[in-house]
């Protein structure tokens, strides 16, 4: 049976923590689909648009030798994006592990057979991180 897999970013300034958190999301599965989120749906979580436009973002994780699919992340609903694309592994940065939103997705999640598997977050480099030092050049 083919796994598919899927997880979910803005992906604004790609940095080795993103690109960690993919290739080791396709260890765990055989076809994986990553949704970047738009600019208006990261302003409206985050408060702020992010730097690198969406359009380039799509193009920069399409790029990425073990992605398979990439699709935009209009919303947070993430029974939607298994509605649409019916995968069996979401993967998930470690900091949202344990949190009420996420044990609730995993208790709804395993109902239709889907595994939350979380991933270390890389502490040292973060597009926040990045950011911070940008707005200060």
């Amino acid at each position: 049976m083919k796994v598919i897999g899927y997880t979910t970013g803005v992906y604004d300034l790609f940095h080795i923590g993103h690109l960690n958190l993919l290739k080791r999301a396709k260890l765990e599965c055989d076809y994986l689909i990553v949704g970047v989120t738009t600019d208006e749906l990261s302003e409206f979580r985050k408060g702020k648009r992010p730097i690198i436009p969406f359009t380039e973002r799509m193009e920069i994780v399409e790029h990425i030798e073990f992605v398979d699919e990439v699709v935009p992340q209009t919303n947070m609903d993430k029974f939607e994006a298994w509605n649409n694309w019916k995968f069996d592994k979401m993967f998930v940065g470690n900091d949202w592990q344990g949190t009420e939103k996420w044990n609730e997705l995993e208790r709804q999640f395993a109902e239709v057979g889907v595994e939350i598997v979380y991933f270390p977050y890389t502490t040292h480099t973060s597009s926040t991180k990045l950011r911070e030092i940008l707005e200060k050049l």
